[in-house]
C-alpha cells in the first residue's frame, strides 16, 4: 500500500526485530495522551510483554512512511469477556481491533485512517461481516475517528482505566 505525493506508506506484518521501536512508539504515544489528562495506557498496558505476544501470533501490523515505522494495529478475534454484556446490532463473525497507535511526530498524516482502511479491507477479504473496537472514553481524537468512519456505538464497558465505548461496523463481506 503506498500513498501518491511527498510521503510513501506502507504496512506491513510486524516482526520480532521490530519490537524494540514498537515498544517506543507506544511509550512516546502514552507519554503523549498523559500529557493531554487521557491516562488510557501505561506501564502496564500495553506491555512489552502484550506486543511481542502480538508479534508473534502474527496479529500486529506496522505503517511505515518516510521509511521509518510511525504506527501500530493489531487485529485478531479476541473479544474482551466485557464484550459480552453489549447489545451488538451485527450477529458476527467479527475482526476486532486492539491498540491502533501513532508515533506522536506522525500523527495527523492519515496514518491512523490508513491503518483502519487496512484493516476493514483485510476483514472484508477474510470473510468477516464486521470490525468490532473499544475506544477509551476520555479519548476524544480516537472517538471522533471511529464514529467519522461510520462506527456504532454499541455500548460501554468498564476496563481498568476507566470507561471505553464498544463500536461496531458492518465490513460488506
Amino acid at each position: 500500500m503506498a500513498w501518491s505525493g511527498k510521503n510513501q506508506m506502507r504496512i506491513r506484518p510486524a516482526r520480532i526485530q521490530d519490537l524494540d521501536i514498537i515498544h517506543h512508539i507506544v511509550t512516546e504515544a502514552t507519554r503523549h495522551l498523559n500529557e493531554q489528562g487521557i491516562r488510557q495506557w501505561d506501564e502496564i498496558y500495553p506491555g512489552r510483554e502484550i506486543l511481542s505476544k502480538d508479534i508473534e501470533k502474527q496479529e500486529m501490523h506496522l505503517a511505515e512512511t518516510d521509511g521509518r515505522v510511525a504506527g501500530i494495529i493489531v487485529l485478531n478475534e479476541d473479544q474482551s469477556p466485557e464484550y459480552a454484556t453489549i447489545e451488538w446490532s451485527i450477529p458476527a463473525r467479527a475482526l476486532v481491533v486492539h491498540r491502533l497507535t501513532i508515533e506522536p511526530a506522525f500523527e495527523r498524516r492519515g496514518l491512523a485512517t490508513a491503518l483502519m482502511d487496512f484493516a476493514e479491507k483485510t476483514a472484508a477479504a477474510e470473510g468477516y461481516n464486521c470490525m468490532r473496537l473499544d475506544a477509551f472514553a476520555e479519548n476524544p481524537a480516537a472517538l471522533i475517528l471511529y464514529e467519522n468512519r461510520g462506527y456504532r456505538k454499541a455500548g460501554e464497558v468498564r476496563f481498568r482505566k476507566g470507561r471505553f465505548f464498544c463500536y461496531e461496523k458492518a465490513t460488506g463481506a
